[in-house]
């Protein structure tokens, strides 16, 4: 390895993870091994990776949607044949025997977290919400509200604007009971199907480049031989919620960033 390259981490596994389908996206992909572990990685150019050209490319979108879907495709073909500890985009390592230094220091905890990730897949669901669809589903069946309506009808012009008022803060009390109520029986009806269940930020519009709002945004981790039946369960909160104005997005197998339970960050130029 010359002065001008740095070691690139993608994954690691407990195994040797056979290498398929990889061409074009990384150069010569290799593993750094120690005590029974299995770091694979890649070498860079440290003029398009180290502090100061990453801190320059990460301004530019194409250069980060391209190696970041490289990032993200590597570690899907290597978790296709054996269990991993996915690493973020840009962890890197100054040279092998760093990485290898990494391995021996947090090998115990790498296994134990690979020993809890076996046999099993991350699964995410997001949940979305048309606030004026769930408004419309449930304002012509609550009683309360319908009964505010008709005493709207029948009343003078003063007192029917008091009970407008009445009446929308009813609707958006009601429309946060519902929201709270799909997010919570649907996270907990999957935490049942799962090893392990986790809750996430909430995303923007400007990130979701989505009209409708997150509501729910939340990671599973599921044995692979529970997988039919959680889907089968999304299956039927799709029934009994989309057409109410909520819709639910379920997408998978991840890596399982969220189940990983790092103590600490590895890796950035160590």
């Amino acid at each position: 390895m010359t002065r001008q390259q740095l070691v690139y981490l993608y994954c690691v596994a407990d195994r040797e993870p056979e290498l398929k389908e990889t061409e074009g996206l990384a150069d010569d992909l290799y593993f750094v091994c120690n005590n029974g572990l299995y770091a694979v990685a890649s070498k860079v150019e440290e003029e398009e990776f180290g502090q100061e050209g990453l801190k320059r490319n990460m301004a530019d979108f194409e250069w980060v949607k391209a190696k970041a879907s490289a990032h993200e495709r590597i570690i899907d073909l290597v978790m296709a044949d054996t269990d991993v500890i996915p690493f973020k985009f840009g962890t890197l390592f100054n040279t092998n025997d760093s990485l290898k230094a990494m391995l021996e220091q947090y090998g115990e905890e790498f296994k134990a977290i690979l020993r809890k990730l076996a046999h099993k897949q991350e699964w995410g669901l997001k949940i979305y919400c048309n606030s004026e669809k769930l408004k419309t589903s449930f304002s012509n069946d609550e009683a309360e509200i319908l009964k505010i309506e008709n005493e709207i009808k029948s009343s003078s012009v003063g007192k029917s604007y008091f009970l407008k008022k009445k009446k929308d803060e009813l609707i958006e009390k009601t429309l946060n009971e519902r929201i709270n109520e799909c997010g919570q029986e649907s996270f907990e009806l999957l935490k049942e199907l799962s090893f392990e269940a986790h809750i996430n930020r909430l995303l923007p519009r400007e990130v979701t480049e989505r009209e409708d709002d997150m509501v729910l945004n939340s990671a599973f981790l599921v044995d692979k031989d529970e997988v039919g039946d959680f889907q089968n369960m999304v299956d039927t909160l799709k029934m009994h919620y989309e057409g109410k104005g909520f819709l639910i997005d379920c997408t998978g197998p991840w890596p399982p960033y969220n189940f990983c339970g790092l103590s600490s960050e590895k890796g950035q130029n160590e």
